[in-house]
Order: C-alpha cells, then sequence, then structure tokens
C-alpha cells in the first residue's frame, strides 16, 4: 500500500491561489467551508469554531466557518481580514497554498502582495450587491500581477433566491469592466459558501448551473509551469571568495542553469561559461527554478550583489534604465512625478525618479484617465528612470525579475508595488571628457561646492546669498548665484507653484547648479525647496561633502512683516494658491550644516559665518 502511494504524494501538483473580492463577500467562510467539506479540519479545531460560532451568533444557527481563516484576534474581534492568511493543505488529487486576502480598501496592499506570488485568483461577488469599488480594484491588480487565471465566484446565491438570471447578470456585468481591461475567459461558478452549495459538492438547489464545484475547479486546472519553462534567470545574492574559490550564490528564480552554458552577467554584459554548481550536498549537472546554488564561472569577471546571470542567447534580457510600469500606490503620501525613490527589484537597489505619470484607472469606468499624482490605493501606469542601469524583464514574463517595490527614502516605508510593462535599451551614454572637473576646479584654485540657501519667503535667502557672493569674489573666487525668483523667468517660466511642480523646479536647478559644479565653480543657490525629498536628492547628485545646505530659519511672523510685495497677505486671503508656509507645507532640514535666524542676527553676522563655513571647505590643501 505505501509503496502505491507514495509515488502519488511525490507527483502532486502545487497550485497557488488567492482569494479576493470587495468587504463581507464572504472569502473566509468560502475557504473555511471548502477546508470542512474537504475533511481537513481537525476535531478540537471545529469544536473551537462551533463554541465561538454560538458566541458570536453572526450566522444564525450554522457555524461561522470564517474562523477557520481569521487567525489573528484583532479579524475575530471585527469580523474581517486585516492581512494575507496563508494555509497549506492538500486533497488526494493536489496540493495546495491560498491566500485569504482582505476586504477592505485600507488593506489593498496586503491584497496586492498576496497577488504576487499565485498562479489563480477567485474574485469573490457577493450575488445581493454585485460588482463593487473593491471588486474592480481586485481584478485590476489581478491582471496587472500577472495572473493568468480568474475564476469569479457569486457567493450567498441563496440571498437572490438561486436565481439563474441574478448570475448570468453578474457575469454581464463583471464581464463589461473586466474584459476590455484584459481579464479575458474567467469561469464563473454560483454558490453558498455558508450554506455549502459548489463549495466541494454540487448544489441541489442550482440544477440549472452544470459546471464543477470549486474545489472540483482547483483540483483540474491546469498550471503554467511558467517558471521552469522560462528563459533562465538567476540574481545574485552575494558572492563568496576564498583563497582558490569565486562563487555567486542565489537562487534559480525561472528556466533552468546547465554546467557549459554560455551567459552573460547584467547589468555589466560581460560574458562567460557556467563552470560549476555547487549545493551543500555537492556539484550538479543542472539547477532549475527554486533551487538556490552557488555558480562559478569559467572567466575571472566583476559580479556583485544585484547582477543577474541571463543565457547570453536570450535577446528578451537586458538592462535599462528606462522602465514604463503599471504601479499600485500604497502610501498615505500621493505619487508625485519628480520625487525620487529606492527601487528594489530582483536582488538589487537602485535610485529611481517617476518622471512622468501617464494615466491613472478609474475604478468606476475601468477607464484611463490623466493624471498628475496618484492617492492612496489608486492604480496607474508611469515612466521611471533609474540611477543607473538595472536588470529588468517584462513582469508578463518574468515576475521575479520583472516586479518591484518603491520605498521611500526618508521613512523607509514601502509605498508601492510595480510591474514592468515596458523596459528600453538604454541609448544615451555618459561621453566621458578629457577637461574634467578636478582640472577644471585646479586651474580656479578652489574646490566646487553648492550653497543651498533654503527657507521661508521673506526669510532673507536672496540677501545672504548677494552679500555672501560679493564676499567671495572679494576673496578671488569663482562663483555663481542662481536665485529662485530669476529661474522662474526661463529656466521653469513653464511651471507653476502646485506640488508637482515645485518638485520638478527643484530638480531643474539641482541638475544646473551640479553642472555648475561640475565646471569648477562654487555654486550659491537661493530657493524655497520645500521638501527634504528633493533637498536630500540634489544632495545625492553630488559628491560627499559639495552640498552645504543653509537653513534660513527665520520664523513665518518675521517673513510676513517683510512682505513688500503683500505675497502673504493675498495668501492668507485666499487669492494665491499653494503658497509655502500658509497654504503649502515647508519641510525643515533636519541636519542642515548651517542654521541661520536672521530676526536674532544681523545680514553681516550670517553672511560672516556663511564664508567662514565655505572658506573651510573650498581651500586647495
Amino acid at each position: 500500500m505505501k509503496e502505491s502511494v507514495l509515488p502519488r504524494v511525490l507527483t502532486k501538483t502545487l497550485l497557488r491561489f488567492l482569494t479576493c473580492g470587495s468587504v463581507d463577500d464572504g472569502k473566509s467562510t468560502l475557504i473555511g467551508r471548502l477546508l470542512f467539506d474537504a475533511g481537513l479540519v481537525p476535531e478540537d479545531q471545529w469544536a473551537s469554531v462551533v463554541r465561538l460560532s454560538a458566541q458570536r451568533a453572526q450566522t444564525g444557527d450554522l457555524p461561522d466557518y470564517s474562523l477557520l481563516l481569521d487567525g489573528l484576534l484583532d479579524e475575530r474581534a471585527q469580523g474581517i481580514t486585516i492581512d494575507v492568511a496563508w494555509r497549506y493543505f492538500q486533497t488526494p488529487r493536489r496540493k495546495f497554498i491560498l491566500g485569504d486576502s482582505p476586504g477592505h480598501e485600507q488593506y489593498t496592499r496586503n491584497m496586492a502582495t498576496g497577488a504576487s506570488q499565485c498562479d489563480l485568483a477567485l474574485i469573490l461577488l457577493d450575488a445581493s450587491k454585485g460588482i463593487l469599488p473593491q471588486t474592480r480594484r481586485h481584478t485590476a491588480i489581478v491582471r496587472l500581477m500577472g495572473i493568468r487565471r480568474v475564476v469569479v465566484v457569486a457567493n450567498k446565491m441563496d440571498l437572490v433566491g438561486w436565481d439563474e438570471l441574478s448570475f448570468i447578470e453578474l457575469q454581464r456585468d463583471f464581464l463589461a469592466f473586466a474584459k476590455p481591461f484584459g481579464v479575458s475567459d474567467p469561469v464563473f461558478i454560483p454558490v453558498s459558501a455558508l450554506r455549502g452549495d459548489n463549495v466541494v459538492h454540487r448544489s441541489e438547489h442550482m440544477p440549472w448551473y452544470t459546471g464543477p464545484s470549486v474545489l472540483e475547479y482547483l483540483e483540474g486546472v491546469e498550471t503554467d509551469g511558467h517558471s521552469m519553462e522560462a528563459a533562465m534567470r538567476f540574481p545574485v545574492q552575494c558572492v563568496t571568495r576564498t583563497a582558490d574559490f569565486r562563487g555567486y550564490s542565489g537562487t534559480v528564480v525561472a528556466g533552468t542553469i546547465r554546467l557549459d552554458d554560455v551567459v552573460t552577467v547584467l547589468p555589466s554584459g560581460v560574458r562567460s561559461r557556467i563552470s560549476s554548481i555547487v549545493t551543500f550536498d555537492g556539484e550538479l549537472p543542472q539547477a532549475s527554478a527554486g533551487q538556490s546554488v552557488t555558480v562559478t564561472l569559467r572567466d575571472n569577471v566583476d559580479v556583485t550583489r544585484g547582477d543577474v546571470i541571463v543565457p547570453t542567447a536570450d535577446t528578451t534580457a537586458m538592462a535599462t534604465d528606462r522602465i514604463e510600469a503599471g504601479i499600485v500606490w500604497m502610501d498615505e503620501q500621493p505619487l508625485l512625478p519628480g520625487r525620487r525613490y529606492e527601487m528594489r527589484i530582483g536582488t538589487t537597489s537602485v535610485p529611481a525618479t517617476v518622471k512622468r505619470l501617464i494615466h491613472r484607472l478609474n475604478l468606476e469606468t475601468m477607464a484611463e484617465e490623466p493624471a498628475t499624482r496618484l492617492e492612496k490605493n489608486d492604480i496607474g501606469h508611469c515612466d521611471l528612470m533609474t540611477e543607473r542601469p538595472v536588470p529588468a524583464d517584462l513582469y508578463a514574463n518574468a515576475r521575479e525579475t520583472g516586479g518591484f517595490i518603491l520605498i521611500d527614502r526618508i521613512s523607509n516605508a514601502t509605498v508601492a508595488a510595480g510591474m514592468v510593462a515596458s523596459n528600453t535599451a538604454r541609448q544615451v551614454f555618459w561621453e566621458e571628457v578629457s577637461v574634467d572637473k578636478a582640472i577644471r576646479a585646479r586651474l580656479k584654485g578652489q574646490r566646487p561646492r553648492i550653497v543651498w540657501f533654503t527657507g521661508l519667503s521673506g526669510a532673507g535667502k536672496s540677501t545672504i546669498a548677494n552679500a555672501t557672493e560679493q564676499a567671495l569674489y572679494r576673496e578671488g573666487l569663482h562663483t555663481y548665484l542662481i536665485d529662485g525668483d530669476n529661474v522662474r523667468h526661463g529656466l521653469s517660466k513653464d511651471l507653476g507653484f502646485g506640488t508637482e511642480d515645485r518638485i520638478e523646479n527643484t530638480r531643474r536647478v539641482g541638475e544646473l547648479a551640479k553642472l555648475m559644479a561640475d565646471a569648477g565653480l562654487i555654486v550659491l543657490v537661493s530657493l524655497i525647496s520645500p521638501f527634504r525629498a528633493e533637498r536630500r536628492m540634489v544632495r545625492e547628485l553630488l559628491e560627499p561633502g559639495e552640498f552645504v545646505e543653509v537653513y534660513v530659519s527665520t520664523p513665518l511672523e518675521i517673513c510676513e512683516t517683510r512682505d513688500r510685495k503683500g505675497l502673504y497677505k493675498m495668501a492668507r486671503e485666499g487669492k494665491i494658491q499653494n503658497f509655502t508656509g500658509i497654504s503649502s507645507p515647508y519641510e525643515a532640514p533636519e541636519a542642515a550644516e548651517l542654521v541661520l535666524d536672521t530676526s536674532r542676527e544681523s545680514v553681516e553676522a550670517s553672511v560672516r559665518r556663511v564664508v567662514g563655513l565655505v572658506m573651510a571647505k573650498t581651500s586647495q590643501t
């Protein structure tokens, strides 16, 4: 008996699937009922469910099957699913990993994370309520996450009298918005999760439905085997070195890597051959998707963490710094084009900027609409630029090297999940020049610096910057002053004063200042530049020590008394929108190299302090 059972167990296929939908559609109840009816619930756990069901009395005389899934105390207290609850089980025909995802809008990020790991999605609808906004959002995320198989489960059919016409109407409504978006040929199953109809056993209440039950479909559906058949991808997680060994460790995320394969290392593009595939138990002739191994190369080439080893013959593999991507925004603060984030893709991290927001998805109409920002739980499409080329596949071809997250560089919070929709080979390269910054600086007898004056309007930035430039000129130093008001007459004349435009204005000024520093100059910048993220972005454009932040911290009430143009007064009256300090925020520096308060010290004293700092940093040694 054992000899006949063991091979069957070892050859069972695995299906990863996710349940999703709106609040109270019955996701946890469906899976709880499935586990119970399939005989997969231990007696002691079931006794606990029956006892708690009687105490809660939320499902009448029937047990509350959702208690088998809602594992957290907060979930049970609120009667909702908060995090993705993963469950592992198997039937005589197949092994399963399922995720019961949250329905509440504030937990959309949890659902998106769960979808990225699944091959099939069960999207639940409450037959008595029809299509809801969260149903649309989850369907869009399922599509963006590359899930090819979708099962639409029309739950609570008992509440519509087991009516076939209601089921047909649900199908029509779902297809009307989902099909144009790319969800093709979904399977529809009518059920009553609480009563067990069409969950494991066929329903006697709906003789008009002749398709499979939910479990029958899950046991019979074919899996793609996509990772095994795809082109090989081996992201390097770490480099192992000894006196006579240099290996590259990681997990094969797609395809198969074999001895003597001709491979290319991205992003460098160097080529070599696989010399050995090493594991703790010895060497292997090959390794396939899911296996963790260490490989060695025949040639002594430069490979670091974050590089990806790919087949040389695969023309789709590339490194790029331009990515078009679908994106699910997860943060309370909106996505703003021009802002810099940390992108983590594969095993590498790289600074990335959202250059352009192409569109936002309207979840009511499923139409793609122009937008200048994404709010929390919005879904959109954007262009990103990375600081350096990174290996990136199309998400539809390779999830592991085509999916990424964006991280706020100040709070370290994950703010978005992204899926590469288009990658463009790098066509613009940095042209090396013979006369570089060091030569230009030596000719001028100084070290280049950017002195960045930030603060509210009326704080005294321009006055101090102008006087500082005169003092440095008298010392024989070569300078240039970039004033925020002057920039608005030319370089940024096309920009307004909304958050997005302020971000872009700071970026432009930062890039301009960098070019001037590259010319060997000491650049003085007087710019409100209200956001820490953009000031940090400019700092990171430069070499360590080249950026000097001077915070002119004059209090708001003092700034208002100096308002010769009446701007503060008009802002208070609502005649000027997005005025920093009144109707738009100012984020004070947390670690400026110098802090000045012109309400407490004279302009002359402030200038002496700035000049002293600059002279100390710019004098040649």
